[in-house]
């Protein structure tokens, strides 16, 4: 049996410092190209709906491989999957930095380095959440304040990327991809030595009782796990879309421009972080809690979405709606974090947390290309369709997540 002094030691801030890194480093890898995407339009000759490929190709490579790197992760490992992964994150950056600086037509090759980065993210990112389970094990509050602080080092990600993006691409417009494969070596170099991952002590569970109990767990907790998808999806949709029109909305519409936007684009983000840092510090695993924080922010989303179209000529109003957005949806992540890692058992935590990875990349691949061919001329439908959304997926979680039967089973 462990003392708490060993667990201690093994939960170390370093570790958790290490853990953060990850997901940090991931969001930069793919927010830090949105402010830089009107310069690379103009560099590379290409149109705003191919530029917002740039962020899908990331993020579509990385949703149908998710699921597979976690079961790998269940069945050998977390740290096995992450360190291999963040390397071919490193290497995707370099093939895109490479490819903008020496080739006259680079589109392809930054292209295929964005998916060989989404393949990278697949393996790191979501992995993340079903290791803090692991080494917290049945300390709810812990794992929630953890989670907290990895949802917020995701969302400060989001606040550090348009002003890096903006600031590198002042220098070079292709500095950006060259900056996500250095920033994943320090990651690598962080978890090789500070992520100790418990022993296990069993065996791992065979192929065919592990899809049995995926089953299993799908068939009993399936209503409120599809609607935690649902929502990490939405929200991720509705971050990536607005952020993508903000970015092109800022330069053409109020002529701001490099680092002054990268610094107007952050606003929102900076209110997001805090929102997601303080809501993880809060929840402590109580699940009436995170239930109320999840009608609260699909209200507060919905209701702000609606106007963003309605203010995109008034920037202080812009700002004002995109920022209580921002605040919505960073309350929201934690919330969604917390009740899938702590109501899910180990054996099947990373495979059932990678799906709800997925849902979140389909959100951040759909986000910036649907915005692309809506902002136009369905600017103010595509936000009330969005707001509409909101409101039904309000409907279904007061329908599907019920707390009493999500503690009996867990």
């Amino acid at each position: 049996m462990e003392t708490g002094n060993n667990q201690e030691n093994k939960v170390s801030i370093w570790c958790i410092v290490s853990m953060a890194s990850i997901p940090l480093v991931m969001t930069l890898g793919n927010s830090m190209l949105i402010p830089v995407l009107p310069i690379l339009e103009n560099k590379v000759g290409i149109t705003s709906f191919q530029s917002s490929m740039i962020i899908t190709s990331y993020s579509v490579a990385a949703i149908f491989l998710i699921p597979v790197a976690g079961y790998l992760s269940d069945r050998f490992g977390r740290k096995v999957v992450i360190l291999p992964s963040l390397i071919l994150a490193l290497i995707g950056g370099l093939i895109a930095g490479f490819a903008s600086w020496k080739l006259d037509s680079p589109f392809t090759w930054i292209i295929i380095g964005r998916i060989l980065q989404g393949v990278g993210a697949s393996g790191a990112m979501p992995i993340v959440l079903p290791l803090v389970g692991d080494l917290y094990k049945d300390d709810e509050e812990k794992t929630s304040s953890c989670l907290g602080i990895i949802e917020t080092s995701n969302t400060f990600g989001k606040v550090l990327s348009p002003i890096l993006g903006s600031l590198f691409a002042a220098f070079l417009w292709f500095l950006p991809f060259f900056s996500i494969s250095f920033f994943s070596l320090i990651s690598i170099i962080l978890i090789f030595f500070f992520v100790k991952v418990p022993k296990e002590k069993d065996d791992p569970v065979k192929l065919n009782d592990f899809l049995s109990n995926l089953k299993k767990t799908f068939k009993q907790e399936g209503k409120w796990l599809f609607t935690v998808f649902l929502n990490g999806l939405f929200a991720m949709l509705i971050l990536f879309g607005v952020l993508f029109f903000l970015s092109e909305n800022l330069e053409k519409t109020h002529d701001i421009k490099g680092i002054k936007k990268g610094f107007v684009l952050a606003i929102p983000l900076l209110l997001l972080c805090i929102a997601s840092y303080l809501t993880g510090r809060n929840l402590k695993g109580k699940l009436k809690t995170i239930k109320k924080m999840m009608i609260a922010c699909l209200i507060g989303t919905s209701a702000s979405v609606l106007f963003v179209g309605y203010t995109s000529k008034k920037l202080i109003l812009l700002l004002v709606v995109t920022s209580i957005l921002g605040i919505s949806i960073g309350a929201l992540l934690p919330a969604l974090d917390a009740i899938i890692t702590e109501n899910i058992e180990k054996e099947q935590r990373g495979t059932v947390s990678s799906f709800y990875s997925s849902a979140r990349f389909i959100g951040v691949a759909a986000g910036p290309p649907v915005m692309s061919l809506v902002m136009n001329n369905y600017l103010n439908v595509s936000y009330i369709t969005a707001g509409v959304l909101g409101v039904i997926l309000l409907f279904i979680v007061f329908r599907f997540i019920k707390v009493e039967e999500i503690e009996i089973n867990s």
